[in-house]
């Protein structure tokens, strides 16, 4: 088989699957220099489907396609290098057959179905849910604590704090459940990282299986929704208890047991002790108390740059009409996205991170007495406003003091969540401000045309208040260059919520990159977006299957 990328496919031509058939036929046809039609291909296979919107009067698809042709075709369309082979993309999943031994721990073989080292999966986001999969379907029995509930009472628990102001709580919010951070998001599948071992594919399949729509297979920004999340992740806990693996909510874990450089076990917020030879921190980004507790334990730990700002919503009919023109609304293009990332004169660089279309602006705090927003949006992406959140990078250089330690960053953003929770009035309402008022330095009184979707509900004023001057300042400059960039950006009554603060960790936990094992602790992995290795669902869950491949004794590729 041979692949072909940047094929053309016109919108109405992917209405149904024949006519999207016939259509990559031809298009397969005409690139390859045959007659329509012609009886040399025998048959072909959408691959990755992306939106291509680079001149708004006439977007349509651009599709990666795998193509079967006779022997001679296929040597001629390789040898004038109208396409490439098809690159074998499958997973060498460790349950299958890898090693007996790693990093001193004796095992059963790997899915022979005996039990393993003891191993402790701290967190179930992706990250911790995957690799506790791979280590029961290899008949390890691991134990999942999650500090959490489970993803159903977790959802009752969130919606009543954002829309009956029930009262918050500590260890079940948009942060910590079941699913980890990402269930309350838009579900985003797709990432920068380097996948060399196919593990993307794999896990798009598994997803899939488990729930998950089936078109997350085929589109170049896959998404599955918050609607749509809490299937899979369920799932995932029914096939790891399925396979001999424990879940456990409502399972804090306040202390790690170390004795002679080498983890021993966990300690439980009521009391218990679990001993364990492995244990794995999936436990997230937002994982303050755990962070505090390795610092006390001596488990080495280095400060990393994260990304402050706001929130950021426009109509979503509006970004529609900027990126996808006469065919905006079109049902095959749906909800328009966007990027950007632009320098501004200081040399900072204001970018657009987790956009989240036809979504909504929700709190997203993990303590008591904060403000934090966040977005989240359904698979329909069908909720009025666009919104994505307006950063600027920070570093130790701009938040750590005289005598501060390694968690500076964490005493940083607690600052400016705190600041936020009394600008707008206490009560986990979010300071908000019209666009056209902070590029002009003055408080907004009201709304104007965008109604914001944050909630529990919005205090009109001056985010200025909660943002460091230098955030401000920068978000400021870049508004008229994003402007160039996505025509329409600058509107003076889009919504500025604040403030935003978890991009990623702020810490990272430091580790062997050999054995993925902390460099001072044995037995102790740290992985995932909380200790600094990962950044969205994705990436998260892929370094869960690495730990667990390095833990099944594989190398950590």
């Amino acid at each position: 088989m041979i692949r072909l990328s940047q094929l053309p496919l016109e919108l109405d031509a992917a209405a149904d699957a024949d006519r999207q058939r016939a259509a990559l036929f031809a298009a397969v046809c005409r690139r390859l220099n045959l007659p329509e039609h012609s009886p040399q291909l025998r048959e072909v296979w959408l691959r990755k489907r992306a939106i291509d919107a680079r001149r708004a009067h006439e977007v349509r698809f651009a599709c990666t396609v795998d193509a079967e042709l006779d022997p001679e075709a296929e040597c001629a369309a390789l040898a004038a290098g109208l396409a490439q082979p098809t690159p074998d993309e499958s997973y060498a999943d460790p349950v299958e057959g890898w090693g007996e031994q790693t990093a001193g721990l004796q095992t059963g073989a790997a899915g022979s179905g005996r039990p393993g080292p003891r191993v402790i999966v701290v967190g179930t986001g992706p990250c911790g849910l995957f690799c506790g999969l791979q280590l029961a379907r290899a008949g390890w029995r691991p134990l999942l604590l999650e500090r959490g509930k489970a993803v159903g009472p977790r959802a009752r628990d969130v919606t009543g704090f954002w829309r009956r102001g029930t009262e918050f709580q500590p260890d079940s919010n948009v942060q910590f459940g079941e699913g980890g951070a990402g269930t309350f998001s838009d579900g985003k599948l797709y990432t920068q990282i380097r996948d060399r071992e196919h593990r993307i594919p794999w896990l798009l399949r598994e997803m899939v299986r488990l729930g998950a729509p089936e078109d997350i297979l085929v589109k170049a920004r896959p998404h599955v929704g918050t609607d749509r999340l809490g299937r899979v992740v369920r799932g995932l806990r029914a096939e790891i208890e399925s396979h001999g693996g424990e879940v456990r909510f409502g399972s804090r874990v306040d202390d790690v047991l170390i004795e002679q450089g080498r983890v021993r076990g966990v300690v439980l917020a009521d009391g218990s002790q679990l001993e364990c030879e492995a244990l794995v921190l999936a436990v997230g980004h937002s994982a303050r108390d755990t962070f505090e507790v390795l610092l006390r334990r001596g488990v080495r730990l280095t400060p990393k740059p994260f990304s402050v700002g706001v929130r950021i919503e426009h109509p979503q009919g509006w970004i529609d009409r900027i990126q996808h023109g006469a065919r905006a609304g079109h049902p095959l293009v749906g909800s328009a996205p966007y990027k950007f990332a632009c320098k501004t004169r200081s040399g900072a660089v204001a970018y657009s991170f987790c956009m989240c279309p036809g979504g909504l602006v929700v709190a997203a705090n993990s303590e008591p007495g904060q403000v934090v927003t966040n977005g989240m949006s359904s698979y329909a992406r069908a909720e009025a406003n666009a919104n994505a959140g307006f950063m600027v990078e920070v570093g130790p250089e701009h938040y750590t003091r005289p005598g501060d330690d390694v968690l500076a960053g964490v005493r940083f953003q607690r600052e400016l969540e705190t600041r936020a929770f009394a600008v707008g009035g206490g009560d986990y309402r979010a300071p908000a401000q019209r666009l056209g008022d902070f590029m002009r330095g003055r408080p907004s009184r009201d709304g104007g045309g965008v109604e914001p979707s944050y909630l529990p509900g919005v205090v009109w004023g001056d985010v200025r208040e909660v943002l460091p001057a230098q955030v401000a300042d920068v978000l400021r400059d870049a508004v008229p260059r994003v402007d160039r960039q996505l025509r329409g950006f600058a509107l003076e009554d889009a919504v500025m919520t604040a403030v935003e603060t978890r991009s990623s960790s702020p810490v990272r936990i430091e580790r062997d990159p050999g054995t993925l094992q902390s460099v001072n602790v044995g037995g102790l992995y740290p992985a995932g977006e909380g200790a600094g290795y990962a950044g969205g669902i994705i990436s998260a869950a892929v370094d869960g299957l690495r730990i667990a491949e390095v833990l099944l004794g594989g190398t950590a590729e």
